[in-house]
């Protein structure tokens, strides 16, 4: 359920983007503001668009969101001061926590409205050291800063 609505809020998203884009080119004067002059089929064109736009955010969540490991060993207890220090230096703040899992969100509501509320991280801890989830370009800083306290310790 959780990809689905990743999916549409991303075409959602893509739309206005796209919108906007246009709207841009006929305010500048780069395009006429007929639709039916503006794209070669015309008002087929949208649908045409609508689709695209629909087939890319079907993929985009596959490859937006993942789950990473960070190799940081030791009890939920011992490893929450670190975990907190850490996201809390790149944004985000703890949302809530059980039995061993963090979850944060990040802190700016304008940086949650431009991830479209899709800001979620969760560490939870796993056999090979911390499991993260999350935004795939946020999880490299997130497990970069975490074993690189592994050395400070």
């Amino acid at each position: 359920m959780k990809y689905i609505i990743r999916s549409l809020k991303y075409f959602c998203y893509l739309m206005v983007l796209l919108a906007v884009l246009i709207l841009a080119l006929v305010l500048t004067g780069f395009v006429e503001a007929d639709l039916s002059k503006m794209f070669i089929n015309g008002y087929d064109s949208l649908w045409q668009i609508a689709l695209v736009m629909l087939v890319f955010a079907a993929i985009y969540p596959r490859f937006g969101f993942s789950k990473r490991t960070a190799h940081l060993y030791g009890s939920p207890e011992e490893l929450r001061p670190t975990i907190v220090k850490v996201m809390e230096g790149l944004g985000y703040r703890l949302e809530s926590e059980d039995g061993g899992s963090f979850c944060f969100l990040r802190r700016s509501g304008l940086s949650r409205a431009l991830k479209m509320w899709e800001d979620r991280i969760t560490i939870s801890p796993s056999g090979a050291g911390l499991e993260i989830e999350g935004l795939t370009r946020d999880l490299t800083r997130i497990v970069s800063g975490l074993e690189a306290t592994r050395e400070d310790v």
